[in-house]
């Protein structure tokens, strides 16, 4: 589903990886620069993350910065269905989360073209 106007999707601000230490997931997002990353401080919180993944059943999202990389780590604590030999569950591995976050619908931003800079992504 497209953002609305007054929306962006995190693609547009931040590239992302995921993958599983066991039954829980990390998803790392790094911003495309500095401006996107302090937006992203105030707007991409631990909640943001844990509502926008839900049905996983995650017991806990836990939210890391790294400033000096424009990055944040997220841990979804319990959320990938027991793990990748124990999950019935397509994505086991969590390998796709860092795709899925990528659509995750933020507010527009006033100062959207400094955050996005040159990215036509």
């Amino acid at each position: 589903m497209p953002a609305a106007e007054n929306s962006i999707t995190l693609r547009r601000l931040a590239t992302a990886r995921s993958g599983d230490k066991g039954n829980h997931a990390n998803i790392g997002v790094v911003a495309r620069s500095s401006a996107a990353y302090d937006y992203l401080a105030r707007e991409l919180t631990a909640e943001r993350v844990a509502d926008y993944f839900v049905s996983l059943g995650a017991t806990n999202v836990v939210r890391y910065e790294l400033p000096k990389l424009w990055a944040f780590n997220f841990l979804l604590e319990n959320g990938l269905g027991g793990g990748a030999s124990q999950s019935l569950r397509i994505d086991t591995q969590g390998k796709l989360l860092g795709t899925a976050i990528l659509e995750l619908t933020l507010p527009a931003p006033d100062d959207l073209a400094t955050l996005v800079g040159n990215s036509q992504t």
